[in-house]
């Protein structure tokens, strides 16, 4: 379901990746903390990133700009 969206173009790469991490969780709603248990997989996708708490920080705030998921506390996001 929620992955339905990702043909479209900005929907790539990082952002991509970072929406597989979120419904491989099978949840609605998800920590922060859950997102970032994937750090590890995600340094290996791409090696060229030291920074990867910040990356995934950073994608789930273009995803809620983009009306994907709502920041529902700190911390804590839901799907849309």
């Amino acid at each position: 379901a929620f992955l339905k969206e990702m043909d479209k173009p900005e929907l790539k790469g990082w952002i991509l990746d970072i929406m597989n991490c979120i419904d491989s969780l099978n949840k609605k709603d998800f920590s922060l903390k859950e997102v970032y248990s994937f750090e590890s997989d995600l340094a290996v996708m791409h090696p060229e990133n030291n920074n990867i708490k910040p990356k995934i920080r950073q994608q789930l705030q273009f995803l809620r700009d983009k009306g994907y998921l709502k920041f529902i506390a700190p911390g804590r996001y839901e799907l849309a």
